[in-house]
């Protein structure tokens, strides 16, 4: 996962941009082996008991989508309001479009 605030500020500064209504994405090559992830909940969101419900269901899809991640990408994924009220297929489903657009999906996905 990211962590450190020099690794958003340059996901903010460098890469390319893909969003839907539920989530917003960046997406920048890193020189790792591995790809790492974001996420970020604002507090427009609501309260912490709904930005953690965000966040563990953000990680659960990534959790299942974890195969077929290409290596080298940072990725900091942006809650949006309407994600409060989407179900989880609606969530994961946006996810992945927006994951396999910006190019950090490979192959198959189990869903």
């Amino acid at each position: 996962m990211l962590s450190s605030p020099e690794d958003f500020a340059a996901l903010q500064g460098q890469g390319s941009v893909r969003s839907n209504p539920l989530l917003v994405v960046r997406i920048r090559r890193n020189d790792l082996e591995e790809t790492r992830f974001g996420l970020s909940t604002g507090r427009k969101l609501g309260g912490a008991v709904v930005r953690n419900r965000i966040r563990r269901r953000l990680r659960e899809a990534l959790r299942v989508m974890a195969p077929s991640f290409r290596p080298g990408w940072d990725v900091l994924i942006i809650a949006r309001q309407p994600v409060i009220a989407a179900n989880y297929q609606a969530l994961t489903e946006a996810l992945h479009s927006l994951l396999r657009r910006g190019g950090v999906l490979g192959g198959r996905t189990v869903t």
